[in-house]
């Protein structure tokens, strides 16, 4: 498989607190990468240095084999789709001026790729056509989070970052927003990393899931690897809930139904 990520060997301190250090891994292409930890394990941090907003002290970030401190930030992060938790929208525009915001940037004179690009995201992600001249403050909360995820979709990135962007929702439009995620992960292969603090939702949602504590890597593998094998007596605690709660045998785990916020695999 072809690296689309790599961190190599990276240092990162705050003040006198040492949040990552030695840290390397390799994302392949079209993997989507869930990452879990304890509360300040660097799981963020990792996840903004793929898109330049936090640098690293010491180490390089590669993206297709290339530093991304070679490479104009800017450039960098129009071409990485980003959503987070709660809404981020430009609150003076509308869902369509939010969706088209940076594919208008990359294609300044090809307004009607833009605005086919706005209906086809918003098909995807679950949202009405008519909801296109309204503002984040007239939407529902599930509604600014598709909205934000269409807009870190409708420039076609490589890549996609998100940090705990489900947080904070009801459970009800959590599950529906997880499911739709997954589809939209199926149709277009992207590359995902994703940060969450539910260990149901990263089983669900991951082809491989990363596991952190203060700064290290504890496990990284497929959610059934986890299940199986936990690598680490951390690991072993996070995972224990989710692998006592599956309904079938042990020798059938990778068809589980995982518990809490997960569904079938």
């Amino acid at each position: 498989m072809q690296s689309e990520i790599e961190f190599k060997n990276i240092k990162k301190v705050y003040g006198d607190k040492v949040v990552m250090e030695g840290f390397s891994l390799t994302v392949e292409k079209g993997d989507f990468v869930t990452v879990i930890g304890s509360s300040g394990c660097g799981k963020t941090t990792a996840l903004k240095m793929v898109n330049g907003l936090i640098e690293p002290d010491a180490g390089e970030i590669l993206i297709n084999g290339e530093n991304i401190r070679s490479k104009d930030q800017t450039q960098l992060r129009r071409n990485i789709g980003y959503a987070i938790q709660g809404s981020v929208l430009f609150p003076h525009m509308t869902v369509e001026q939010n969706i088209s915001y940076v594919p208008n940037l990359l294609n300044k004179h090809d307004k009607a790729r833009t605005k086919a690009a706005v209906s086809k995201w918003m098909g995807i992600v679950g949202l009405d056509e008519e909801l296109k001249e309204r503002y984040p403050a007239e939407l529902s909360g599930g509604q600014q989070q598709r909205v934000g995820i269409a807009r870190a979709l409708a420039a076609s990135p490589e890549i996609l970052l998100m940090d705990e962007p489900f947080g904070a929702v009801d459970e009800i439009t959590r599950a529906q927003l997880q499911s739709e995620l997954r589809q939209i992960y199926e149709r277009t292969r992207i590359t995902v990393l994703f940060v969450t603090h539910d260990i149901g939702e990263a089983l669900k949602l991951g082809t491989k899931v990363l596991v952190m504590d203060q700064g290290e890597i504890q496990q990284y593998g497929t959610p059934e690897e986890l299940l199986r094998h936990p690598a680490t007596p951390f690991v072993e605690r996070l995972v224990e809930k989710e692998r006592r709660t599956c309904r079938i045998p042990e020798e059938q785990l990778s068809e589980c139904e995982y518990s809490g916020a997960a569904g079938k695999k």
